[in-house]
């Protein structure tokens, strides 16, 4: 059957009005800080909502609902689109006037990957840095997630879309109606969000940057509106984003199971104990690590190590410290952590910890099988028996991941990046970290790569927010076919 087009131009119209909505929203700190880029905001804005009210206008009486086809078509295009016009206030305020880096910031945000271009982050206009900050906020759950609640609205079901956005191998049903899913992850989603903002705004960070980080914590984006990150600011509040990080970073049916008083199904996710489990490895060693080297006391340690941990597996990106001074096995532990994520169904990039599971419980259960060949041994997570195709299908994601990888490493060579810088940017970028290694490091920022690089990392960001296969699928002949 031939693609339904017109349903496709009527949710991305849709999906642009709602982007220059909520672009508009920045025109209050526009005004209330100055107003210097609120002409250059609110001309984005109408850039947005004019050429969607025209498309919704075009397709609004189309008729036909949306298969899986159209479900990936409208995720990948969506993002283009959103990104796309995302980097408007940028270019409009003359912020970040190149488009490569514009598109780069806007797509680093979408994505909430955090790497940024920007070289002087509280000189910028504060309008234009709440909506670098509101992107990540958009992107950490998807605001086609959230499309998804309101579709009865426009005749559709939106089923096929939540199976191409929601991130991760399996899928746990809050709800049998995927419009109440979204709806329960979304009411969770803003309740996180402002808590966090009103406890940050209590322990003194003023309002405006308590806003800011409850934002792009929750969307585990890592966006800041200090130049030093989290560096600037006192150890309460790090230790209040270390533990909303860590939450931002457990899948949301679990977050829902835990506030319905649940604690069955909490506790027995074999992925939240690993999550659990491998932050306190991890810290314990690294605290180990920097207090024997002498560099800080036990405290700082402490904190130090476990705020880089939690950041860094969860893809948020903040910085408390300068790692690339530390020792070279921390060095290399946290490079590793770039392909670690946390947990699947939680606004986290990376890997995720549920496949590294399958994985190395399949490689342990293999030895098994080689000694009784003719037994059933079936892999089991959370006490359920995975099927084999969910296998089959996390080691071709894994294979695939590092295929591409490697590959990305191998171009940024080409456009010039030395060794380290090219490996942590192709790691950080591709598992929507932030922060990479060398020349991209934790203190450092992008905005010294080439306009081909910014072109190629942002590819590399959105294939890795939606997990690979809804992009590469769209490159596949028969995806295109009419049967």
């Amino acid at each position: 059957m031939k693609i339904n087009w017109l349903a496709v131009v009527k949710i991305l119209s849709v999906l642009l009005i709602l982007v220059g909505i909520l672009m508009w929203t920045s025109l209050f700190f526009s005004f209330y800080f100055g107003g210097e880029d609120a002409d250059a905001i609110g001309l984005s804005g109408l850039t947005c909502v004019l050429p969607g009210l025209l498309g919704y206008a075009l397709s609004r009486h189309q008729s036909g609902g949306i298969r899986k086809r159209e479900g990936y078509l409208i995720v990948a295009l969506g993002w283009l689109t959103m990104t796309a016009f995302g980097m408007l206030p940028y270019l409009f305020s003359g912020v970040i006037p190149e488009v490569p880096k514009a598109l780069f910031e806007s797509i680093s945000g979408m994505t909430t990957t955090g790497a940024s271009v920007l070289t002087d982050i509280e000189s910028t206009p504060k309008g234009i840095l709440f909506w670098r900050s509101l992107t990540q906020w958009i992107g950490g759950m998807g605001i086609i997630v959230l499309t998804v609640a309101i579709f009865p609205l426009l005749g559709f079901g939106g089923i096929e879309l939540f199976v191409a956005e929601a991130p991760g191998p399996t899928s746990d049903k809050i709800h049998p109606r995927i419009r109440e899913t979204a709806k329960r992850l979304w009411l969770i989603y803003v309740g996180l969000t402002v808590c966090l903002g009103a406890i940050l705004w209590l322990m003194g960070m003023n309002l405006y940057e308590s806003i800011n980080h409850a934002l792009t914590t929750m969307a585990t984006g890592g966006f800041s509106t200090r130049n030093a990150s989290m560096m600037a600011f006192g150890p309460s509040i790090q230790y209040v984003v270390i533990f909303f990080m860590f939450l931002a970073g457990v899948n949301y049916s679990i977050l829902y199971f835990s506030l319905k008083g649940r604690w069955k199904d909490v506790w027995r996710s074999d992925e939240l104990r690993a999550y659990l489990g491998l932050i306190a490895f991890l810290a314990i060693g690294v605290t180990a690590a920097l207090f024997s080297a002498g560099a800080y006391s036990l405290e700082q340690s402490f904190r130090n190590g476990l705020f880089q941990i939690v950041s860094l597996i969860t893809t948020t990106g903040f910085v408390s410290a300068d790692y690339s001074q530390w020792s070279a096995g921390l060095q290399m532990l946290f490079f590793l952590l770039l392909f670690a994520g946390a947990c699947a169904g939680s606004t986290s990039g990376g890997i995720k910890v549920v496949r590294h599971l399958v994985f190395f419980k399949n490689s342990l259960l293999e030895f098994k099988r080689i000694l009784h060949p003719h037994a059933i041994v079936p892999l089991r997570i959370s006490g359920e028996a995975v099927r084999g195709r969910v296998i089959t299908h996390v080691i071709i994601f894994l294979l695939v991941y590092l295929a591409i990888y490697a590959i990305g490493v191998v171009v940024l060579a080409v456009f010039g990046l030395d060794f380290s810088t090219a490996l942590g940017g192709m790691a950080t970028c591709l598992g929507n970290v932030g922060p990479g290694m060398g020349e991209l490091g934790p203190v450092d920022n992008f905005s010294q790569l080439g306009p081909g690089t910014h072109l190629f990392l942002c590819f590399v960001m959105i294939l890795g927010r939606l997990e690979l296969f809804t992009i590469l699928v769209l490159f596949m002949p028969y995806f295109w076919r009419l049967n």
